[in-house]
C-alpha cells in the first residue's frame, strides 16, 4: 500500500482552475451510499453532492440512495449486475471497500469490475501507547516487538483482519519483522474500548484511527507514537510524529471516495474524475474536510485505480500471510 500511495500521489491529475468544457455532463446525478443513513458512507454521498451542487459542477440535486449490507457487498453487486452501464452514477467508498475486496467477502466481485474515480480526504492511522507507558517512539516498540512478537499486544477497534489490525502488520513489515503473522492483536467493538483495555494494562498498544485518537490524547490517556501520514498533519495533530521521519516508510490511510459502475462512458468517467478533483482543491471543501476531521488525500483517474489495486494485492498478500485467505 505504501508504494501504492506514494507512486500514486506523483502522478496525481492535477485539474486546472476555471470551469472546463465537458463532453458529457449528468442528466440526474446520483450516488449510492453502502450504508444506513448517517454513517461515512452517507456522508461521503450527500457532503459532496451539496458541494458540487454549490460549486455549479452537477445541475440540480444529488440522489442518494442508501443500499446497506454486506458491508458495501450488496451495493457493490447491484451495480456491477444491474447498472453496470449508468453514467450518472457514483458509489461512495473507503479503505473498508478495498479491504472487503482484497479477501473475498464480496462474492464473485473483483476490483477490476468498476471504475475508480477519486477520493475526497482520509483520517490516517495512528499507533499509540497509554501515556504512562515508558516507550517514546515507533522504533521503540517494534524493537519489542522484534524481540518477542507476542510481548506487545495491540488492541484495536476492528476484526482479526480489520482495517486496524492490517494496519500494525503493513508498519511492522516496513519495519523489517519478519514474520508478522506472529503479532499479537485483540479486536474489540470499537476504539473506546479498546483504549479501556489498554489503561487497565490488558494490552500494551492501540492501534486506530487520527479522529479517534485526538480524544484519547487530550484526555491524557493516550500517547500517540506515530501518524501513518506521509507528512505531519496540520491542527491539533501537528505534535504527532509521522513513521516516516523515524525511519519507517509506512502511511496508512483510511481513505474516502468514489468508484464507478465498470461499463461507464470514459467521457462520463472524464467527467467525474475532473469534477470530484476540483471539488476537492475549492475551499468550501476544505472547511468541510477540517469540520469532519478529514486529512489530505488526493488521489484521482488512473492514479487512484492505480492505487487501490497495489493496495488490494498487497492486503491480499498480509491475508494470506496471517491465515485469513487461502
Amino acid at each position: 500500500m505504501f508504494k501504492a500511495f506514494r507512486s500514486a500521489a506523483v502522478i496525481a491529475a492535477i485539474v486546472g482552475a476555471g470551469s472546463p468544457a465537458f463532453a458529457f455532463e449528468p442528466h440526474q446525478p446520483a450516488c449510492i451510499a453502502p450504508s444506513g443513513a448517517g454513517g461515512g458512507w452517507d456522508f461521503t454521498c450527500r457532503q459532496t453532492g451539496k458541494v458540487l451542487q454549490d460549486l455549479g459542477l452537477i445541475d440540480g440535486t444529488m440522489q442518494v440512495t442508501n443500499l446497506e449490507g454486506g458491508g458495501g457487498g450488496v451495493a457493490f453487486a447491484e451495480v456491477v449486475t444491474k447498472r453496470n452501464n449508468e453514467n450518472d452514477l457514483i458509489v461512495a467508498a473507503s479503505s473498508a471497500t478495498t479491504t472487503r475486496l482484497a479477501q473475498g467477502a464480496y462474492p464473485r466481485n473483483t476490483m477490476d469490475q468498476v471504475r475508480w474515480v477519486g477520493t475526497i480526504g482520509a483520517d490516517y492511522g495512528v499507533i499509540g501507547v497509554s501515556a504512562s507507558s515508558d516507550i517514546d517512539s515507533l522504533q521503540a516498540l517494534i524493537e519489542k516487538v522484534k524481540e518477542d512478537p507476542r510481548a506487545i499486544a495491540f488492541a484495536g477497534g476492528s476484526a482479526v483482519g480489520g482495517w486496524d489490525h492490517l494496519k500494525v502488520l503493513l508498519t511492522a513489515r516496513a519495519a523489517g519483522v519478519d514474520d508478522v503473522k506472529q503479532i499479537k492483536y485483540v479486536a474489540f467493538s470499537g476504539g473506546g474500548e479498546a483504549m479501556t483495555q489498554l489503561l487497565a494494562g490488558s494490552v500494551q498498544a492501540f492501534t486506530g484511527d487520527i479522529s479517534e485518537a485526538q480524544g484519547f490524547v487530550e484526555s491524557g490517556d493516550l500517547k500517540v507514537l506515530a501518524v501513518l501520514a506521509p507528512e505531519r498533519l496540520p491542527g491539533k495533530a501537528a505534535d504527532f510524529p509521522t513513521a516516516e521521519e523515524q525511519g519507517i516508510d509506512a502511511i496508512g490511510a483510511n481513505w474516502r471516495g468514489f468508484y464507478a459502475p465498470g461499463g461507464m462512458s470514459d467521457e462520463a468517467y472524464d467527467y467525474w474524475v475532473t469534477s470530484i478533483q476540483k471539488m476537492y482543491e475549492n475551499d468550501e471543501w476544505k472547511k468541510v474536510m477540517e469540520t469532519n476531521g478529514l486529512a489530505p488525500l488526493d488521489l484521482s483517474g488512473a492514479a487512484f485505480q492505480d492505487f487501490v489495486f497495489q493496495n488490494v494485492q498487497e492486503i491480499q498478500d498480509l491475508s494470506k500471510e496471517i491465515g485469513i485467505l487461502k
